[in-house]
């Protein structure tokens, strides 16, 4: 799927900067987000922006079709949320062909495939989510239903935000590189410590609808579950939708990853515990305005030395603040929701 936004038609750019932004899909609000402030940061800098996704999360031939598509244009760079690492071949083609590939949200593998990389740290959001939980349940056994986007390739997103939160929980995440390796019963030791059991991985797409079948298949394998990890906020609505449903919304509490208006709505109204934020807006605006640069003879973004991306910040967002965990309040978080950090 491909649509030009900004300037004239297929053939060339008129003259102008052209960029490429790629998204995983066009239907997930936080990519749409990213897309209208691409099209505002365009604007101002006065290029030609096209628009190009997967046709679901994981479909990386669509994206490699958009890849093909900006270097027959001519495009000076293109800015990628990659579905997967089958897209490296292509993205390596287009920076032999002269463009500058910026990766957003989600480091390639390995991360120098892009020139640069905008992202949260996602090790760093689970993190902040797994210290909440463990400091609500005050020692309480934890019995952890873990939510995660795939079960049948290994992401970056996936990997950091599950290990963070395990880290931040106190439970050893058991590898550096695959998910479900810890192990499934033991002791955390985040918050005042307790005891812990691992109820299930389940993918979820990262989408309502796997969320709610990865909760429900959850609950009937353990029903005590009181603590719900999910990749993101619509696996989390999912999730909650599937425990309301089964009458045990009361039981357990939900933490997620995004930072979405949503999302923080969400956490005033009790659907989630905490939510550590992401600004996808600020992410696309600063890949558009360094392509501008560039095209206009600028030297290009380079990053910190020994960091393999520009870290464009987390926040953890909860409605019941705890001690010893720094948090905003809803109300900060709808400040900057899924726009620049606050």
């Amino acid at each position: 799927m491909v649509t030009l936004l900004v300037g004239c038609g297929v053939g060339g750019n008129g003259g102008r900067t052209g960029v490429s932004l790629i998204i995983k899909t066009q239907t997930n609000p936080y990519f749409v987000s990213m897309k209208q402030a691409a099209q505002a940061a365009a604007g101002e800098n006065g290029v030609h922006l096209s628009v190009a996704s997967g046709q679901a999360d994981g479909d990386t031939q669509s994206q490699i079709n958009a890849i093909d598509t900006a270097i027959a244009r001519g495009d000076k760079g293109i800015l990628i949320t990659s579905n997967g690492s089958a897209v490296n071949a292509a993205l390596r083609q287009a920076k032999a062909s002269g463009l500058f590939v910026i990766a957003l949200d989600t480091p390639l593998d390995p991360a120098k495939t892009a020139d640069v990389t905008y992202a949260t740290n996602n090790f760093e959001a689970g993190k902040l989510i797994g210290q909440y939980a463990a400091a609500a349940l005050n020692g309480q056994k934890a019995v952890i239903a873990m939510l995660d986007l795939y079960d049948d390739q290994v992401v970056s997103v996936d990997v950091d935000r599950d290990h963070g939160f395990l880290t931040g929980m106190g439970i050893d995440p058991g590898s550096k590189t695959l998910n479900a390796k810890e192990d499934r019963t033991g002791t955390y030791n985040g918050g005042a410590g307790g005891s812990y059991t691992i109820a299930c991985h389940q993918a979820t797409q990262g989408a309502v609808d796997g969320g709610r079948t990865a909760m429900e298949q959850c609950l009937s394998r353990n029903p005590d579950i009181n603590v719900v990890y999910t990749i993101n906020e619509p696996a989390g609505e999912g999730a909650y939708a599937a425990l309301k449903a089964d009458d045990h919304q009361d039981k357990a509490f939900i933490v997620s990853i995004d930072g979405s208006c949503q999302g923080m709505a969400d956490v005033e109204n009790g659907i989630f515990a905490a939510d550590a934020t992401q600004y996808p807006g600020k992410m696309a605006q600063l890949g558009v305005d360094a392509i501008a640069k560039i095209g206009a003879g600028q030297q290009p973004p380079s990053l910190p030395r020994g960091e393999d991306y520009l870290d464009t910040g987390t926040k953890l967002v909860t409605a019941k603040p705890l001690p010893g965990i720094d948090s905003q309040t809803p109300d900060e978080g709808k400040k900057a929701c899924w726009g620049t950090a606050g």
